[in-house]
């Protein structure tokens, strides 16, 4: 089952700061995070499937980048997104 397209709004409304937020760093890491787990599930069931593993691998770079920059630039708004979405420090 893909990563539809109700869950990522959901998700974007979770982490928002404003009505018109879809892009901050803090609303892309949470997006990251929902498509990593549900890469992650895919994996248990599927083990040799090496193509979307290189995709995970990318989507867990990028999202590293951009907790390195929100840390770098709002310290407060990353303890608070690295809480809510239970990823370690």
């Amino acid at each position: 089952m893909p990563f539809l397209k109700e869950e990522k709004i959901k998700v974007i409304e979770t982490f928002r700061a404003h009505e018109k937020d879809t892009g901050s760093a803090s609303v892309q890491v949470a997006v990251l995070t929902k498509r990593i787990n549900h890469l992650t599930d895919h994996f248990k069931t599927h083990k040799k499937d090496h193509h979307s593993r290189r995709g995970l691998l990318r989507l867990v770079n990028q999202r590293r980048k951009l907790l390195g920059y929100l840390k770098r630039s709002d310290g407060d708004a990353y303890l608070k997104v690295v809480d809510q979405l239970s990823l370690r420090k």
